[in-house]
């Protein structure tokens, strides 16, 4: 007998795929706390919630495009020539908000190692994609904006000693259709261990 009891939500999660160009209408304040609040449920060994996240929206998005393109440009970084950054300012002036992106580090913890902080904040960061998605708006994890350049992480609050700035959530409408993503066949990446290999 084949249920059908979670058919909606497992085909959310298989249909999901990143959306970059986006515009207002952005989340409702209850719909972009759904959202925040599945992040709360990410796996999390030793319960220490390492993820961190900053609401970036309206007027702020444009001072924080100033702040990182200006610290791009700074580094030397040549891949930004005066044609993307206009496009970069662009695609951001479509965004309605942002969510910045960061691990707190615990130091102190010796029980759980900072690889599993950070997959604990990466899980959390994937259930805020699901619910967007699952809730009917587009996202896109960029790792663009200067994210690893420490002036910017410091701008926004994330000191470098303490915390592994991972990037930023744009969310909104999809301001296009988007066509279905062409998904690998699981098979692929899966085998069956039974016991060690004789010598």
């Amino acid at each position: 007998m084949t249920s059908t009891l979670n058919s909606a939500p497992i085909h959310a999660l298989h249909t999901r795929r990143s959306m970059k160009f986006l515009r207002a209408p952005a989340p409702r304040p209850e719909e972009l706390e759904q959202m925040l609040q599945a992040a709360m449920a990410a796996p999390d060994h030793g319960a220490l919630r390492p993820w961190r996240f900053k609401i970036i929206r309206g007027e702020a998005i444009g001072r924080l495009a100033d702040l990182a393109l200006d610290e791009v440009k700074r580094s030397g970084d040549k891949r930004m020539t005066p044609e993307k950054e206009k496009s970069v300012r662009e695609w951001l002036a479509g965004v309605p908000v942002l969510i910045a992106l960061a691990q707190k580090i615990n130091h102190d913890n010796r029980k759980v190692p900072e690889q599993e902080q950070l997959l604990a904040t990466g899980a959390s960061v994937m259930n805020i994609l699901n619910a967007a998605h699952m809730l009917g708006y587009g996202a896109f994890w960029s790792t663009g904006l200067g994210t690893y350049l420490e002036p910017v992480q410091e701008a926004l609050g994330f000191d470098a000693l303490d915390y592994r700035f991972l990037g930023f959530l744009a969310i909104g409408t999809p301001a296009c259709a988007v066509p279905p993503a062409n998904r690998p066949d699981f098979h692929e990446f899966v085998s069956e261990w039974t016991g060690p290999t004789a010598a």
